[in-house]
């Protein structure tokens, strides 16, 4: 399923996968910030990184930009020469229009690709076998392929519709949904628990906690618990309440699920 959807969306043929790794981590040195891939392909001369993104993308050229530095670390670590890199290819499918132009007004564009070419022209290719792909579901509607505009819709609706790749997908879903081993927390790594933290701010969660309002603080806490944003101790942080007091919270009311216990790798 990973293979045909990929093929779909990038216009390519992947000749076999080598191995499958969904939430790769890459962590090139205890000292820096490593990197969780949502889903890592490859086949024999192709390297594929497959990043859903369900909120709004901020930077996403450096974004990008970063996830191939990570990758080619990640290859050359393992001894292979820069002349003997694959071919890598970035792909973002994203529920929100990722680029805006000056006045923030969103470019409207169903999938924006980028390769790198010579500005005096464009003609001359740097031919440095990296391709960034970003879909934008909100504007399904314009995109010309039909397949791909049938996946775009059930990305941005979660309706499958009738056609049979999408309801495939959908079957997926479902049974991913229902897996615990899928379920893992992406807040290991301190990329994913600074977009959680930037989310809180933008909805309001932490809002108060400036203020020093702890009733405030405690409901922000009791809604991150409930949307199971985080563990408990990065719970704490956000809010500015004690562990101990996030945890309490936890076990008040059993309907609310308690985070998965993980261990964040610092920057």
């Amino acid at each position: 399923m990973k293979v045909e959807l990929v093929e779909c969306l990038l216009h390519i043929k992947v000749d076999h996968v080598e191995y499958p790794e969904l939430e790769k981590t890459i962590a090139p040195f205890y000292t820096t910030k490593g990197v969780r891939l949502d889903v890592y392909l490859k086949d024999s001369n192709k390297i594929i990184d497959i990043e859903l993104q369900c909120y709004p993308l901020k930077d996403p050229g450096k974004r990008s930009r970063y996830y191939q530095s990570m990758v080619d670390c990640d290859a050359l670590l393992k001894g292979e020469d820069y002349s003997r890199h694959k071919e890598s290819y970035i792909l973002f499918i994203c529920k929100h229009d990722p680029f805006r132009d000056e006045n923030n007004k969103p470019y409207g564009l169903p999938c924006y690709t980028f390769r790198n070419a010579c500005k005096e022209d464009t003609k001359v290719k740097l031919d440095d076998k990296t391709v960034k792909v970003f879909y934008n579901s909100s504007v399904y509607e314009k995109e010309k392929d039909e397949r791909i505009r049938n996946f775009l819709h059930f990305v941005h609706t979660n309706d499958s519709g009738k056609d049979d790749f999408s309801s495939r997908l959908s079957e997926m879903v479902e049974k991913l949904k229902a897996n615990e081993k899928f379920r893992g927390d992406y807040l290991a790594m301190n990329l994913h628990d600074r977009d959680i933290m930037e989310r809180a701010r933008e909805e309001g969660i932490s809002q108060g906690i400036s203020q020093g309002i702890r009733q405030n603080a405690v409901e922000n806490a009791k809604n991150l618990l409930a949307m199971n944003l985080g563990t408990h101790e990065q719970i704490s942080q956000a809010v500015g309440l004690p562990l101990e007091k996030v945890k309490e919270l936890a076990q008040e009311n059993t309907k609310i699920p308690s985070p998965r216990h993980t261990s964040s790798i610092k920057s």
